[in-house]
């Protein structure tokens, strides 16, 4: 049994993930987190707003995870979004190219075609690993879950593939909403849908699953970046595209500033962004020697990016797995959506000296419009209002006339004045760089990293904050004297904030076992000494050592390891006396 089915085996007995509608089958590619999952992903979300949101000031929104056609037509989803699909000739099941050469030890590019794909099957002979059946041609499969917005079959939409959209249709209403402050971060949190073909690696590849997703606006013209300076010295392992058109599979360590200097990394935000994710991940207890940025050659970037890099961590089963993806999108979303809107989502720079500009006017002539169309009048003037100004002028300047309310308006229904005046700003489209999570795999690998076997005995060694619990509370036996005191505790420690573990059955020695599967830090035993001396004991998870300590010192003895000090670091600077274990 390798890890990754040990690690499984724990998140399903104890109640941190295992698949859904299981009573029915199963459904493959989607999961349920159970009560201690929530906790553990809930508990990375917080790490990740108070590290990319809150300590920058950038602001977050929630949009719906449902979107019309228009706006994935836009984006260039509907026509970008596929993978490549296999089907066996003899069973009908299908697989995912990629995904299937790669387990069959074949590495192929994400940018290979449907001949290149049909060229390297037939060549490694390679077969169905359900049936040994022969493949078929392969064919594109769109990856997006489609749907209907209301009743109407021709209502269109689409489960979002990315939280990314919701965060550029409604740029311009944060951005003005927040006094045009500028540059601007944007971040959500929440559900992104893939329709995988056939996912067969449990939380790594699923349908539906949890994103954590920033977009970073800024003017092209100064593009500096205001968090740069403090991260130029600080390495990142890079498999960048010249280590990669070499054949080569190790990363290569260099500084921020190597990589700037030498252009592996073209954007300075992006670099401070991805020095950000390197601590990130490090914090949830992956070392960064296990952890690398490999660039996206031309032909496997997503379509709107002129640069990516992928941070991937190693795991046991599946070698190195993407948990962040890094993107320089330019413009692309921002002029996508102005082109097909025709709405304004410019962002706009203070000149350093006032400018002359050519100004079109268009004002609608409302006595001509009520002349020739009277009974129509005010349905055209409530039409014209909701239509912007800039889209007006496009649409009478390409067509030489507007349709509102039914009727064709020519030019000769409007105003339409040339001047020139001078300006002391100018509009341009923001550019967007874009570092994106995904917490699902993200919280797997923290479980993977967190496992380990000490004595024929689990212990999940998560770091303090991320925990499920932040502490166990025991009576040592059941006995009223305790219970009374250790159920005071629980309550105290309750009220202070902490989540309680609290537990009387079976021995102390199983109790320790069951909260150590679980990743508890830290153990509080109420003993009779307590009774003697109002000392209790708490026992580090990892090392199983013991100190006694006094109960009104528990509290803020637990703070302290949970903000991330050593345990016996904490209990030699408290002075606690040390209590040999047992176990």
């Amino acid at each position: 049994m390798d890890k990754a089915e040990k690690v499984m085996n724990l998140a399903v007995r104890r109640g941190f993930f295992w698949p859904a509608y299981e009573i029915y089958g199963g459904v493959a590619g989607m999961y349920v987190w159970g009560p201690l999952g929530v906790v553990l992903k809930n508990k990375i979300i917080g790490l990740w707003r108070a590290m990319f949101i809150e300590s920058h000031d950038f602001l977050e929104i929630e949009s719906p995870a449902i979107a019309p056609y228009v706006v994935f037509e836009a984006s260039g989803h509907v026509g970008s979004f596929k993978d490549i699909m296999v089907s066996c000739r003899d069973c009908g099941r299908k697989f995912r190219a990629d995904t299937l050469l790669v387990e069959k030890g074949i590495e192929v590019s994400e940018a290979a075609s449907l001949e290149e794909v049909d060229s390297i099957i037939r060549e490694n002979k390679v077969r169905c690993p359900v049936c040994g059946g022969v493949f078929g041609k392969s064919s594109y499969f769109t990856t997006m879950f489609k749907t209907t917005i209301g009743p109407y079959s021709e209502s269109v939409g689409f489960l979002r593939p990315e939280t990314a959209q919701g965060m550029f249709v409604e740029f311009k209403r944060i951005y003005e909403s927040f006094r045009r402050r500028f540059p601007i971060g944007i971040a959500q949190i929440g559900r992104g849908f893939r329709n995988e073909i056939s996912p067969r690696q449990g939380p790594i590849r699923l349908r539906e699953f949890d994103m954590m997703e920033l977009e970073y606006f800024f003017d092209p013209e100064n593009s500096d970046c205001p968090y740069l300076e403090e991260v130029l010295d600080e390495e990142l392992n890079l498999l960048h595209e010249e280590l990669i058109r070499k054949g080569g599979k190790d990363y290569e360590t260099m500084t921020v500033r190597e990589a700037l200097e030498n252009k592996v990394i073209k954007n300075g935000c992006m670099a401070y962004f991805m020095v950000l994710a390197t601590r990130f991940i490090e914090l949830l207890g992956i070392p960064r020697e296990n952890q690398r940025f490999k660039e996206k050659l031309e032909g496997e970037r997503a379509h709107y990016a002129i640069q990516t890099f992928d941070q991937e961590v190693k795991l046991d089963r599946w070698g190195w797995v993407e948990v962040s993806g890094h993107a320089n999108r330019t413009d692309y979303d921002l002029s996508s959506h102005i082109k097909m809107s025709g709405r304004d989502l410019y962002a706009y720079r203070q000149l350093d000296k006032p400018r002359e500009v050519e100004v079109l006017e268009v004002t609608p002539l409302p006595k001509k419009i009520r002349r020739d169309y009277g009974d129509k009048i005010r349905d055209i003037m409530r039409d014209l209002s909701k239509i912007e100004a800039e889209e007006l002028k496009s649409l009478l300047l390409k067509n030489g006339f507007i349709e509102v309310a039914g009727v064709k308006l020519s030019k000769e229904y409007f105003d339409i004045k040339k001047y020139v005046k001078q300006v002391t700003v100018e509009p341009f489209i923001p550019h967007v760089v874009e570092p994106s999570f995904g917490l699902d795999r993200i919280a797997y690998a923290v479980l993977e990293y967190a496992y380990r076997e000490v004595n024929d005995r689990v212990v999940l060694s998560l770091p303090p904050y991320l925990a499920p619990y932040d502490v166990s509370v025991y009576p040592l036996v059941e006995d009223d004297k305790l219970l009374e005191i250790a159920e005071d505790i629980r309550d105290s420690l309750a009220a202070d904030g902490y989540r309680v573990l609290y537990d009387t059955k079976e021995s102390i020695g199983r109790r320790y076992a069951r909260a150590d599967e679980i990743g508890v830090p830290i153990a509080v035993t109420v003993d009779h000494r307590t009774l003697e001396d109002d000392s209790v004991t708490v026992r580090d998870r990892d090392t199983w050592r013991q100190y006694r300590i006094k109960r009104d010192e528990v509290s803020r003895f637990i703070d302290l390891v949970i903000q991330g000090y050593g345990f016996d670091e904490v209990a030699g600077d408290m002075g606690l006396e040390s209590f040999v274990s047992k176990e």
